[in-house]
C-alpha cells in the first residue's frame, strides 16, 4: 500500500509540475504574439490617424494598406532585390558551410585547431566593425549600390559558421568513410554520395540560417545601398517608411508591408522545423 502511495503521489507531482510547465510556455507564447497580432491587426485597419492606434481592434477593416502597398510604393522592387540577394547568399553559404566543416570533422593538418579557434574568435567581434573597411574597399572597386557588392559581404566570412555542422558531421560514423575509401571513392564522392544524404537535417537548418540572415538584415545592406531606392532591400525601404518625414503617410503600409516580409520566413520555419530542431540537436555536441 505504502508504495503504492508513493506511485501516486510521485505521478500527481509530475503531473503538477508539467502542467506548471504548460502553462509558463504558453504564456509566454501568448506574450511573444501580441506585437505580431497586433502589427496584423493594425495593416487592415482603416481607424489610424498618422501612425497613432485609436484602438486595438479597429472599428473599420480595410485592405487600402495592402492595395497602396503593392500599387504606390517600390515595395516589389525592394521584395525582388531581397529575394534575389537571399536566395544566391544561401546556395553560396550552404556550399561554403558543408564543405568547410566536413573538411575540418573529417581531415587533420597542420594548424586545424589554431584555425578553428581563430574562426571562432573572430566571429565574437560584431561585423559592424569593419564596414568602414568594406565599404571602401567596395567603393574601389565599383561594388557600392550594386546587389553583387551586398552578396559578397553577406557571404564573405560563411565558413566561420562552421561549428554546427561540423558537429553534426562529427556524429556520423567515420566508418562510412573508410568504407567507401576502401572501395575506391574520392573525398568528393564520399562528401556528396554518402554524407550529404544522411545529413539533410543539418543541410536543412543551414539553408533557413543562410536565408533569414540577409532576409531581415539592414546595418550593412543600408550602408552600401542608401542612395538608389532601385537597389533597396525590403529592410532598407520600410526604414524609409518610419523616418519622421514619413511615417504619419506610410505607417499603416509599413505594417502591411511587415505582415507580407514575414510570410516566407514564418512558412519556411513551419514546414521545416523538424528538420532544424534536429540540425541544432545534432550539430550541439563537442567534436
Amino acid at each position: 500500500m505504502e508504495n503504492v502511495r508513493k506511485f501516486r503521489s510521485k505521478k500527481l507531482m509530475e503531473r503538477t509540475s508539467n502542467v506548471i510547465v504548460y502553462a509558463i510556455l504558453i504564456i509566454i507564447s501568448i506574450v511573444w504574439l501580441i506585437p505580431f497580432v497586433l502589427l496584423f491587426i493594425q495593416s487592415l485597419s482603416g481607424d489610424m490617424v498618422g501612425y497613432s492606434i485609436m484602438t486595438v481592434f479597429p472599428k473599420k477593416w480595410t485592405f487600402d494598406n495592402y492595395i497602396r502597398l503593392f500599387k504606390d510604393t517600390m515595395f516589389l522592387t525592394w521584395y525582388g532585390n531581397t529575394l534575389i540577394v537571399s536566395l544566391v547568399v544561401m546556395v553560396v553559404q550552404t556550399v561554403i558551410v558543408l564543405a568547410t566543416s566536413y573538411a575540418l570533422s573529417r581531415m587533420r593538418f597542420k594548424l586545424r585547431k589554431p584555425l578553428m579557434n581563430l574562426m571562432l574568435i573572430l566571429g565574437m567581434f560584431p561585423g559592424f566593425l569593419s564596414m568602414t573597411a568594406v565599404y571602401f574597399i567596395l567603393k574601389e572597386m565599383g561594388l557600392t549600390q550594386n546587389l553583387v557588392g551586398l552578396m559578397l559581404v553577406y557571404t564573405a566570412s560563411s565558413a566561420m559558421g562552421y561549428y554546427i555542422c561540423k558537429g553534426f558531421f562529427d556524429t556520423v560514423p567515420k566508418s562510412l568513410d573508410e568504407a567507401a575509401r576502401i572501395d575506391g571513392a574520392n573525398r568528393a564522392t564520399v562528401f556528396f554520395k554518402i554524407i550529404l544524404p544522411l545529413a539533410k537535417p543539418i543541410i536543412i537548418y543551414t539553408i533557413l540560417m543562410a536565408f533569414t540572415a540577409p532576409w531581415g538584415e539592414y546595418m550593412f545592406s543600408s550602408f552600401l545601398m542608401l542612395g538608389d531606392p532601385s537597389k533597396f532591400t525590403v529592410a532598407v525601404g520600410m526604414k524609409e517608411w518610419i523616418g519622421r518625414e514619413m511615417v504619419n503617410q506610410y505607417f499603416g503600409i509599413f505594417c502591411a508591408a511587415a505582415v507580407v516580409v514575414s510570410i516566407p520566413i514564418v512558412l519556411l520555419f513551419m514546414f521545416l522545423q523538424r528538420y532544424y530542431v534536429e540540425g541544432v540537436t545534432g550539430g550541439s555536441v563537442k567534436g
